[in-house]
């Protein structure tokens, strides 16, 4: 078997030192590091962790919170090394370059004891692909699950004269405020900057297009509804009201829009609950609404949203193996999905835990129309992936990004993106 790159021993040796776990402490305990990489959920999984505690006394739980690129970094070490965390979150980015290693416990058979079926009866099948490897194996147990909306400012809207988004707004309904408030107030549009998950995605399905094919071998770049879809996605930066890529550079839509200088951006669940707390000088400011739907599509009906999800994994050889895999298998039960949900960080993946989730706004006194997260999963797309990602994702995000700069046409970025997926897809199919 092939190694994992490795990376220099500085960054190796920190990983192993973050790593020692689980080892007989004096206390008589088995202690166990749980690592994360989003401080906004922090309390949540600690929660899950004291209740798991609470059944088994003779078990604790740290969790431990780094940075996004940080969290990778070490983990790519400590995964050569065979010195993983104990309990870890795996991403669907990550998840089918480390199932393929054979890195990751194997997880199908876990509540096969209890309930055989377990996944399929308590999980969508958008959370149980985003846990499986290339193989169809089960390498974590689901965690959560999430889509992307429109984010608008009221106040903008209201001094534009403009009516609030709904679940009848189109493509056109967008360009339309976006125009009507730029000219009115001032304030940017509709933000649309370059990027995958949370940019062009979404569009390409909505217009009856795709980004890989059923099987996930082949693109779509070269398909009508994709085309179409991405022609109004990029075409957007052609409008004096969207700000140019340059200035997304510097200030991220997010960060645009709670400054107040634009009136609309796409955002996930995921954030909800931390932008809630950290901007309480927009509240009643801003509300969410479903994504506009793509007025003459292809093929289907113009709606979509990309949905995706965390799971939850240890390490396939790793020394506390057993007890995290007790951990995990709690994790996944009714009873930790409902706690976890009840904080409004994230929403649960295992089916009926998701109220929680919504009530903690309701809790916490703000007023936003979060229940039509819960409407978009009807519609949801699962978050484009496959074992060659890690190999053609930047590469294409800069075919798009030649495209802004002006360095070359749309028709010819897209055709060097199907050549980019094509072949890493082939590539990596072929065992290269």
């Amino acid at each position: 078997m092939r190694k994992i790159p490795r990376i220099t021993a500085l960054v190796l040796t920190a990983a192993l030192l973050l790593a020692l776990c689980g080892c007989g402490a004096s206390d008589g305990k088995t202690h166990l590091k749980f690592q994360i990489w989003d401080i906004a959920q922090r309390d949540s999984m600690q929660a899950i962790c004291d209740a798991y505690t609470a059944k088994n006394p003779d078990v604790t739980i740290e969790v431990q919170v780094t940075s996004w690129n940080e969290y990778w970094t070490k983990l790519e070490a400590a995964a050569e090394s065979n010195t993983m965390p104990d309990i870890f979150w795996m991403h669907t980015n990550q998840i089918l370059y480390y199932s393929d290693f054979g890195m990751l416990a194997d997880v199908t058979d876990l509540y096969a004891g209890e309930e055989p079926g377990y996944y399929q009866n308590h999980f969508s099948e958008i959370s149980i692909g985003n846990a499986q490897g290339s193989d169809g194996r089960m390498y974590g147990v689901p965690k959560d699950k999430d889509n992307i909306f429109l984010v608008y400012n009221k106040e903008m809207f209201d001094q534009a004269g403009v009516a609030y988004p709904d679940e009848n707004w189109t493509w056109d309904d967008l360009v339309s405020a976006s125009d009507q408030i730029y000219k009115k107030t001032g304030k940017y549009g509709f933000m649309a900057y370059n990027d995958d998950q949370m940019g062009y995605w979404s569009f390409v399905y909505q217009a009856g297009g795709y980004i890989l094919n059923e099987d996930k071998t082949k693109a779509g770049f070269d398909q009508p509804g994709t085309r179409k879809g991405m022609e109004f996605y990029v075409g957007i930066q052609d409008y004096d009201w969207c700000p140019n890529q340059a200035y997304f550079a510097e200030t991220a839509p997010g960060t645009a829009f709670f400054s107040e200088i634009g009136s609309m951006y796409i955002e996930g669940n995921w954030e909800l609950m931390n932008k809630c707390i950290n901007f309480p000088n927009m509240e009643g400011k801003w509300d969410i609404a479903p994504l506009p739907k793509c007025p003459d599509p292809v093929s289907g009906d113009g709606r979509a949203t990309i949905s995706n999800g965390l799971c939850y994994s240890t390490a396939a050889h790793g020394k506390t193996r057993d007890i995290a895999l007790d951990v995990i298998k709690f994790f996944g039960t009714e009873e930790a999905q409902l706690l976890a949900s009840s904080y409004g960080a994230a929403i649960s993946a295992y089916n009926g835990t998701e109220q929680p989730y919504f009530d903690a706004f309701e809790k916490a006194g703000y007023d936003l129309n979060v229940e039509m997260v819960m409407d978009q999963f009807e519609y949801g797309v699962q978050n484009v992936n496959n074992s060659a990602k890690p190999k053609w994702k930047s590469p294409v995000l800069d075919e798009l990004t030649k495209v802004y700069n002006g360095q070359q046409s749309l028709e010819s970025a897209l055709a060097n993106m199907q050549q980019i997926v094509d072949t890493e897809t082939a590539k990596k199919l072929a065992g290269d």
